[in-house]
């Protein structure tokens, strides 16, 4: 059994270690930085943050929410977005993730979105079947370039 929370600012230890298991390219101490940004106002996205607390001061996920003007696939100017979702690798497969979607299209709901999207690393097939198995459909699969100038 858990809790869907929104974060405060006392889970910011917790989160930090889940957002650096799902995105190890970045180090601790950014992860760090933009976790005190939210909690201070500072930063854009996320716009909310919600957590799964399975007992009293331990997380077992996290769900980074934002507000995009656009998304693939989709048809409205104002789509919830799920930014970022992690659950710990010993509580998978026991309906907590699920448990994070279903709160966080509750809270896009509440912003006045009628999308929920996201999206994730075209080889990431772990990923791709959570969200298949929480209805979520497949829109595109796009190849991103860059280059310096």
């Amino acid at each position: 059994m858990v809790t869907i929370r929104a974060a405060r600012p006392d889970d910011a230890r917790l989160w930090c270690g889940m957002r650096h298991a799902l995105w190890p390219g970045g180090s601790a101490e950014e992860h760090a930085g933009e976790i005190e940004d939210f909690f201070a106002g500072r930063s854009r996205e996320p716009l909310a943050v919600l957590v799964a607390e399975s007992e009293p001061g331990q997380l077992a996920g996290f769900a980074e929410l934002s507000i995009r003007p656009y998304a693939e696939g989709c048809e409205t100017g104002r789509v919830g977005y799920l930014e970022g979702w992690y659950v710990i690798p010993e509580a998978r497969r026991q309906g907590v993730g699920r448990a994070l979607v279903e709160a966080a299209e509750a809270w896009a709901r509440a912003q006045g979105c009628t999308e929920f999207a996201s999206d994730t690393e075209a080889g990431n097939e772990r990923s791709a079947a959570a969200h298949r198995a929480l209805d979520f459909t497949e829109a595109a699969l796009i190849r991103c370039f860059r280059k310096d100038l």
